[in-house]
C-alpha cells in the first residue's frame, strides 16, 4: 500500500470521526416570525423519538435565540429527535433526523383575533343506509395574517352540526404537521361546537366524522360561520341532492369518481342560506389514492361506512381526502446511513489493504491463492445471497463510497500478480454496503426486531471475514 493511499484513508477516517463527534451536539435558533427577531427566553424542549415521544431535555433560548443540547445515550443520541419551542403558550415543532446537528424553529406571536382568516374549502361528504347517515366534514382554514400571527382563544374555530349528530372523531392538522386527535367543545347554543386548536400562519385542517339517525331523507344546513372559497357536497350517485336555493350550488362531474354526485357553492358568505335536502341510500366506493377531481382536497379512500373503519382511521386524513402522508421516513435517515457506510467501508478498505500488504510480504504464493478464487461470486451463500432491490440500492454508488474502494485499489496496483485483488475487494465492499443499507432500511421501517437485526449484522460480519480469508 502506497503512502498516498494510507494518508487518504487516514484523512477519511479522521474526517468521519470529526463529523460524528459534531453530530453529538444538536443546536439551533428560535426566531420570532412576527417580528423577525430572536425569540429570546422561549422554552426549547428536546424530545427523543427513538421509543415514542420522551422528553430528553429542556432549555431557554438565549438572548440571540440560540439553544444547544448535548446528545448521549441517555437522551437518544443517534436517533431522531423533535425540537419543540413554546412561545406565548403555543407549541411549534421541527424534526431533527439522525445525524442532524442544527435545527431552526420559527414561532409567532399570539392574538385572540386574526383578520386574515378564511376558509379555502368546506367539504361535506355523506353516505347512508336505511337507518343511519354518516358524514365527514373537512375545514381547510388559511391564516394569511400580515404580519404573521397565530390566533388562539377559548373558542378558536366554531362550526354547526345537524340536530341529532353524534361526533365520532375529530382530527386537527397544523401547517406542515401530522393529524392529531382533538376534542370539540359544545357551546351554549345547541349544535354549535368549538375547537381550541391554534390557527398558526399557513393552512390548518380540521376533519370530523359523525353519525345521525336517518329515515331516507334529511335536511342539512351547514350554517357557515366563515366565508369560504368553496363549499362542496359529495354524495353517492344513488342518493339525491336538492338545494333550498337552486342557484347556490352547481353540479359537477368528477371522472375519477363516477359513482358520486358533486355539488359546489363558490365564494360563500357568513350566514348565507345554503341548506339542502338529501334523500335515498348508498355508499361511495374506494377511490385510488391521489385521484383528482372537484373534491380532490377531500376525496375519500373508502367512505365512512367502510367495513373496516379501524384500518381507514389509521390513514392520515381519516378517509376523507387525498391522504396527508408523512414524508418518506427513509429520506431523513438516508445521509446518516450513508455516512455510517462510509466509515465501515473505510475500515473494511484498511483491513483489506493490510491483508494485501501481508500477502506481498510473503511472496507470490498469496497471489496464486487470490487468483484461484476468481470464479467465486461474493455473498453467494448464507442469508445474504439474494440481490438488493430496496429503495437505496441505486442511491449509494454515487454517494462517495467508490472513492474509498478506489483508494484501496490504488494501494495494490503496483503488483501485477495481485491485479485482480482490488476488484474483488471492491466487489466484497460493494456487497457489504448494499446488504448493510437494506438491513438499516428494514430496521428503520420496523420490519426487523432488534434481536434479528443483531443476528443479521453478526452474520454479515462473519460472512465478510470468510470472504476475506478465502481471498488470502
Amino acid at each position: 500500500m502506497t503512502r498516498l493511499a494510507k494518508s487518504a484513508l487516514l484523512l477519511t477516517l479522521i474526517s468521519l470521526a470529526v463529523a460524528l463527534a459534531h453530530a453529538q451536539t444538536l443546536s439551533g435558533t428560535v426566531t420570532n416570525g412576527t417580528t423577525n427577531k430572536p425569540a429570546a427566553g422561549d422554552e426549547v424542549i428536546l424530545i427523543s423519538l427513538a421509543n415514542g415521544m420522551d422528553v430528553a431535555g429542556s432549555i431557554k433560548a438565549d438572548s440571540s435565540g440560540k439553544f444547544s443540547f448535548k446528545l448521549d445515550a441517555s437522551n437518544g443520541a443517534g436517533g431522531p429527535h423533535l425540537i419543540r419551542a413554546v412561545h406565548q403558550g403555543v407549541n411549534y415543532h421541527q424534526i431533527a433526523p439522525p445525524g442532524t446537528n442544527k435545527v431552526d424553529v420559527k414561532v409567532y406571536d399570539v392574538a385572540k383575533k386574526v383578520d386574515g382568516l378564511s376558509l379555502t374549502a368546506d367539504v361535506l361528504r355523506f353516505q347512508a343506509d336505511a337507518t343511519s347517515l354518516q358524514g365527514i366534514r373537512l375545514f381547510v382554514v388559511s391564516n394569511n395574517s400580515s404580519p404573521s400571527v397565530t390566533q388562539m382563544n377559548d373558542h378558536n374555530f366554531e362550526f354547526y352540526l345537524p340536530p341529532g349528530a353524534k361526533i365520532e372523531q375529530l382530527q386537527a392538522r397544523a401547517p406542515n404537521g401530522q393529524p392529531i386527535a382533538s376534542e370539540p367543545v359544545p357551546q351554549s347554543e345547541k349544535n354549535r361546537y368549538a375547537i381550541n386548536f391554534p390557527l398558526r400562519p399557513g393552512e390548518t385542517q380540521f376533519q370530523l366524522e359523525y353519525t345521525m339517525p336517518y329515515s331516507g331523507s334529511v335536511k342539512i344546513d351547514p350554517k357557515p360561520l366563515y366565508p369560504a372559497e368553496h363549499l362542496v357536497v359529495v354524495l353517492p350517485k344513488t342518493m339525491h341532492f336538492s338545494a333550498a336555493a337552486a342557484s347556490s350550488f352547481k353540479s359537477m362531474n368528477d371522472p375519477n369518481t363516477p359513482d358520486t354526485v358533486v355539488q359546489v357553492a363558490q365564494q360563500t358568505k357568513t350566514s348565507e342560506p345554503l341548506a339542502f335536502t338529501i334523500t335515498g341510500t348508498g355508499t361511495i366506493s374506494d377511490q385510488p389514492a391521489g385521484a383528482g377531481g372537484a373534491e380532490a382536497q377531500a376525496g375519500p379512500q373508502g367512505g365512512p361506512m367502510n367495513e373496516n373503519p379501524q384500518a381507514e382511521s389509521t390513514r392520515p386524513g381519516g378517509g376523507l381526502g387525498v391522504p396527508i402522508d408523512a414524508p418518506d421516513p427513509l429520506e431523513k435517515y438516508r445521509w446518516p446511513i450513508i455516512g455510517a457506510f462510509l466509515v465501515l467501508l473505510a475500515i473494511g478498505g484498511w483491513i483489506v489493504t493490510k491483508r494485501q500488504t501481508s500477502i506481498h510480504a510473503t511472496g507470490g504464493a498469496g497471489s496464486g491463492a487470490s487468483g484461484s478464487s476468481g470464479s467465486r461470486a461474493p455473498f453467494a451463500f448464507g442469508p445474504f445471497a439474494a440481490p438488493i432491490t430496496g429503495p437505496g440500492a441505486k442511491a449509494i454508488p454515487g454517494s462517495g463510497a467508490s472513492s474509498a474502494t478506489g483508494a484501496v485499489g490504488s494501494g495494490t496496483a503496483s503488483s501485477a500478480s495481485a491485479a485482480t485483488s482490488p476488484s474483488k475487494s471492491a466487489m466484497i465492499l460493494e456487497a457489504l454496503k448494499e446488504e448493510l443499507f437494506q438491513l438499516e432500511v428494514e430496521r428503520k421501517q420496523g420490519k426487523i426486531t432488534p434481536e434479528d437485526y443483531e443476528k443479521a449484522k453478526a452474520a454479515l460480519d462473519q460472512t465478510l471475514d470468510r470472504a476475506l480469508k478465502r481471498q488470502t
